[in-house]
């Protein structure tokens, strides 16, 4: 359903999506910050905290901003790849 998987254990990511997402490398332009947080947004009910995490990232997307992928905007990356490749479940209320 909508890129979930939905069984009798709850809601789950769809598997081939967390594959897609372990492979990417780091980001070198905004248009793949755009793709990339477009991609964890569709997941954000699973993080907990998810708009402070990627604050940073989103501060790379102001306009006449430099685009500086530094050592902080690095760990936040991974730790958002981190967290989208783990597995993922919710369990609905009765």
């Amino acid at each position: 359903m909508l890129g979930h998987v939905v069984s009798d254990r709850g809601i789950e990511v769809d598997k081939a999506k967390v594959e897609l997402i372990s492979k990417i490398s780091p980001l070198t332009s905004v248009r793949q910050i755009r793709s990339l947080l477009g991609h964890a947004g569709f997941y954000r009910q699973f993080i907990k905290d998810f708009s402070k995490k990627i604050h940073p990232l989103c501060n790379l997307l102001a306009k006449d901003t430099p685009f500086v992928f530094d050592e902080s905007c690095l760990e936040i990356f991974q730790a958002l790849k981190d967290v989208l490749t783990k597995a993922l479940i919710i369990q609905p209320s009765d």
